[in-house]
């Protein structure tokens, strides 16, 4: 981190400064509201996210102070960049990217994009970014602040390209963050209640990687299966050895997931198929782990060689497991307990699913935390579903929060 900076100076317990800050991001809810609603009508699925970029940097464009890069990395992301003097360097993520979901009828505000939809908060967390924008650039000079801040517009964060990558890594690549002492990003939470806030030291989030193994026999007819190698029956002992791995292979103590999604094999009734293919998923914590699982996949596949058979095994790899830096949650868990009171919880690590954050918090120690955004009394809904849906009211705490903690780093003296 740079030499200037100490996570100890960065919480001076609650104070005026806190309070006015609250009162001022609620002043922006209206904005929030607009902003949100926007890009929730108009949703874009990864990689295709221009006019939503046009959006944001029409918004940005218009906020004193705000330099804006576009097009990073050949991609649809932005870069806004806020100060230019020494001192501590602060990042905030915000994805961009909706999901290929038809939205349930009974939202007020729904997608007008036939079959899109955002399905995981990426719009609440762009109106989030574009509200920390705009109390940094008309309050930077008055709080004194040395420093300085890039708000990351990431596309693609869902769904990865044909070369198996989604944005995260293509804006690492570039630089962006190589002389970035810290990142933070926030993440809709429609498990909890509005006002209350997720925060896990370590590993919060899986690393990713999918798996494709095609097992190879000999077709022929099935009135006649010992004149053939048939592949449904290597995938016999093939699925068994599989569904061993996290519970017979991996300590308990680690968290893994090996799971199988989709079969394919054979065109009719009476027919052995030459070949089946199965296809899914590997999560975990741990690196070791990780690798440990790639390698007893494929010995589950290689299983199907005593039979007669042989394989194929290719693994797509994804993102790494998304690690919260202590310090940088420190800071934040003093932010939310000022601007609200209360301690956030710490509930443990977020699941199994993966974040491409992850590749950011190997780059730069950082933070993601989860923002609860479930209107209290309303029954909780599922990320990545077609009832999902955000309590606006959420917006103004996430954009007190981010803009608090940036704005304590950088009045280190």
């Amino acid at each position: 981190m740079n030499s200037t900076y100490d996570p100890d100076d960065t919480h001076p317990g609650p104070g005026a400064e806190s309070t006015d800050l609250m009162h001022q991001a609620r002043r922006l809810a209206a904005d929030l509201e607009s902003w949100r609603n926007h890009l929730h009508r108009h949703p874009e699925v990864s990689f295709g996210e221009r006019e939503t970029a046009v959006f944001l940097q029409s918004q940005l464009a218009s906020m004193t102070g705000v330099e804006v890069s576009t097009a990073v990395a050949g991609t649809y992301g932005l870069v806004a960049r806020i100060g230019a003097g020494p001192g501590p360097h602060v990042a905030i993520r915000a994805d961009m990217d909706a999901l290929p979901l038809v939205e349930v009828s009974h939202h007020r505000v729904r997608s007008e994009v036939d079959g899109v939809m955002h399905a995981c908060g990426h719009d609440g967390h762009m109106a989030m970014a574009l509200g920390v924008a705009q109390l940094l650039s008309q309050h930077w000079d008055a709080w004194g602040l040395s420093g300085r801040v890039t708000l990351v517009f990431q596309p693609a964060e869902e769904t990865p390209n044909a070369q198996g990558k989604t944005g995260a890594p293509y804006l690492v690549e570039t630089g962006i963050l190589d002389d970035v002492d810290m990142i933070m990003a926030l993440h809709m939470d429609p498990e909890h209640d509005t006002g209350s806030v997720r925060v896990h030291d370590g590993a919060c989030m899986a690393s990713v990687d999918n798996f494709q193994i095609t097992l190879f026999g000999q077709g022929g007819h099935a009135g006649y299966p010992h004149q053939t190698v048939d592949p449904l029956y290597l995938m016999i002992p093939v699925l068994q050895a599989i569904h061993g791995i996290a519970s017979r292979r991996v300590s308990p103590l680690m968290p893994a997931v090996v799971s199988v999604c989709h079969v394919v094999g054979g065109t009719t009734y009476n027919v052995i198929p030459s070949e089946v293919t199965l296809e899914g998923t590997l999560r975990s914590y741990d690196s070791d782990v990780r690798e440990h699982m790639i390698r007893e996949l494929e010995r589950a596949a290689s299983l199907s060689e005593n039979l007669g058979g042989r394989y194929q095994f290719t693994v797509a790899r994804g993102e790494p497991a998304t690690v919260n830096n202590p310090d940088v949650n420190r800071i934040i868990a003093g932010v939310v307990e000022d601007l609200t009171g209360q301690r956030p919880l710490r509930t443990g690590p977020f699941g199994m699913g993966g974040e491409d954050f992850g590749f950011m918090t190997e780059k730069v120690p950082g933070a993601l935390v989860f923002l609860g955004c479930r209107k209290p009394g309303s029954p909780a809904v599922s990320l990545h579903s077609a009832d999902f849906d955000l309590d606006v009211a959420a917006l103004s705490l996430g954009t007190a929060l981010l803009t608090e903690a940036a704005r304590r780093i950088l009045t280190v003296k």
